[in-house]
């Protein structure tokens, strides 16, 4: 039986993974990187240290890394971030976890600042006091530190007894290297057949399809 949920944000609880790639995009362009939105699109999920290792030469990186993604970070945060939406019921399903005594942790390797603007956004802020930020981890998805963090942060359980969801196959891959058990939902913009061969034992269109499936859910491990 379940007793804990870790919920990845961005894709997952919030609409937000188009404006990262738009922003990423930007970015990379104003330092000379030539990317397509689409290009960008697949690597959100994926942590900044590691999108700029694909891009950058370690000199590069060494020279201008930290200025690019401060950049992206502002104008993220500037022009995108006032416009992002929840995905639909959202406070709903985190109402309902724990109504039935379930814990509730969420995993990003968002700055601390942004975390807060998201659960606003969510409408979950008075629902959440277990959560990770970027402060509590050294190495980003697809690494599994992320998870494993969150996952330290809920009390009395097991492994065997949490679930992650999440939108991306670095959400997956995360999940399997430290051996928790994954939901996945396309909401992020990957595919089920894809998330599924990652290792999401689950798929749903998004967080508010877990609702209506929610005591099968929790039964499945």
């Amino acid at each position: 039986m379940i007793k804990a949920f870790i919920f990845d944000i961005d894709g997952t609880l919030i609409d937000s993974n188009a404006a990262h790639a738009e922003t990423w995009k930007i970015a990379l362009e104003k330092y000379g990187k030539n990317v397509t939105f689409d290009e960008m699109k697949k690597l959100i999920g994926m942590g900044g240290d590691k999108i700029l290792e694909k891009y950058l030469t370690e000199e590069e990186n060494k020279d201008f890394g930290k200025d690019l993604e401060d950049f992206r970070g502002k104008l993220f945060r500037k022009e995108y971030l006032p416009n992002i939406k929840p995905f639909p019921k959202v406070r709903e399903l985190f109402e309902k976890i724990l109504k039935d005594d379930k814990q509730i942790a969420l995993a990003t390797s968002a700055e601390e600042e942004d975390i807060e603007k998201y659960k606003e956004i969510a409408d979950i802020k008075d629902l959440i006091n277990k959560e990770t930020s970027s402060d509590d981890v050294e190495n980003s998805k697809p690494d599994p530190d992320i998870f494993e963090a969150a996952f330290a942060k809920l009390k009395d359980v097991s492994k065997n007894e949490v679930l992650i969801i999440g939108d991306t196959i670095y959400d997956a891959k995360s999940a399997v290297k430290c051996g928790l058990k994954i939901i996945g939902v396309t909401s992020g913009g990957w595919s089920a057949e894809k998330l599924s061969s990652e290792g999401c034992f689950k798929v749903y269109q998004d967080v508010a399809g877990i609702i209506d499936r929610y005591d099968e859910i929790k039964k499945l491990i």
